[in-house]
């Protein structure tokens, strides 16, 4: 019989070595993975490994450049203090209110009900968040309940990593017959990288669940590649589609998608799973992750490339999140830029 997706969850690759061993990367083949070992476990100790082998199935092997093990794969420059760089890139605790809540933008709130993820990326923007001051609790739910009851301007409702779909089906759906009581809530959407990384997570109770909210569903998807969308990734995905809304976010990285025909597969893959493209994400400058950053000009020109060739509904935004800004900045080819 098959693992549950908890049980799944709970087998996940969790240390170097293990990964190294189950990828067939050794010292003899690969001598230069280990050069800075010891760097390189210091950055999984402070921010650890998290891989399920659902997604792990998707590396291949012996290839120490895979663009999905690059994503999960502790390396020594995270251990590099990069100037221009901060742990709180995007000034989240200022917007802070309540443990668990982020309220940035007009109509709209970010609830993260937890800090567990089902995998954990390295270039993470949250990945030195404090997440032990913002686990809510059913106390601090009910405080957040009462947030939203009295502030009418609250259209939306964004649930966020850690991963919202990590919660129990229990849970979700008392959270979604709450959010039902709330008159002026019309719309409530998932940011969620489990379709991808742990598809079987999407199952018929779950689907039952969601499809009970009484307003607008949206599902943001996170695949960065489309070799990580394999055949369980399209099932699911297929559930979903009937009633939510399904859009992908990108985040833009160095060695793993930043080439124009990258994108475009990516995208086009997602596109026959009922997924549009929504954000491509520059980096945000987030202490550790300065090894995935790009110049902003390459990102321009690489969204040039990709519009010469695709439509425009195939297309993402690209974005750069600033402190303060009453939205999300889509940064535009300049007159320089396309000549």
């Amino acid at each position: 019989m098959k693992p549950s997706w908890q049980e799944q969850l709970a087998n996940s690759i969790n240390s170097l070595d293990d990964l190294y061993a189950y990828l067939e990367l050794n010292p003899q083949d690969f001598p230069e993975l280990f050069l800075n070992k010891n760097l390189s476990e210091e950055a999984a100790l402070q921010f650890k490994i998290k891989v399920p082998l659902a997604y792990a199935q998707r590396i291949t092997k012996k290839n120490p450049k895979d663009p999905l093990l690059l994503q999960v794969l502790a390396q020594p420059e995270e251990q590099l203090e990069t100037l221009g760089y901060e742990k709180d890139a995007l000034s989240e605790s200022e917007f802070n209110p309540l443990p668990g809540l982020l309220h940035k933008y007009h109509g709209r709130v970010l609830v993260m009900l937890h800090g567990t993820c089902a995998i954990h990326c390295r270039y993470c923007f949250r990945r030195h968040f404090p997440y032990d001051q913002n686990r809510p609790g059913k106390a601090g739910l009910e405080k957040i309940l009462n947030y939203l009851k009295q502030d009418s301007s609250i259209e939306e409702v964004i649930l966020s990593g850690g991963d919202p779909l990590i919660n129990s089906d229990s849970f979700l759906n008392y959270l979604i017959q709450e959010l039902n009581l709330i008159p002026h809530l019309s719309r409530l959407r998932f940011h969620t990288r489990i379709p991808v990384v742990l598809p079987d997570r999407i199952t018929d109770e779950l689907v039952k669940i969601l499809s009970n909210f009484k307003g607008e569903l949206i599902l943001v998807l996170h695949s960065n590649s489309a070799q990580e969308i394999d055949d369980l990734v399209k099932q699911a995905l297929k559930k979903l589609r009937p009633f939510m809304t399904l859009l992908n976010q990108a985040v833009l990285l160095k060695n793993i998608n930043n080439t124009k025909e990258q994108q475009i597969d990516l995208h086009k893959t997602l596109f026959k799973s009922g997924v549009l493209p929504y954000y491509l994400h520059v980096l945000d400058k987030v202490q550790g992750t300065a090894h995935f950053d790009l110049p902003e000009q390459e990102a321009l020109e690489l969204i040039k490339a990709i519009q010469a060739e695709l439509p425009g509904y195939l297309i993402p935004k690209l974005a750069r999140e600033i402190p303060h800004e009453k939205s999300k900045i889509t940064l535009q080819i300049s007159h320089s830029a396309s000549a």
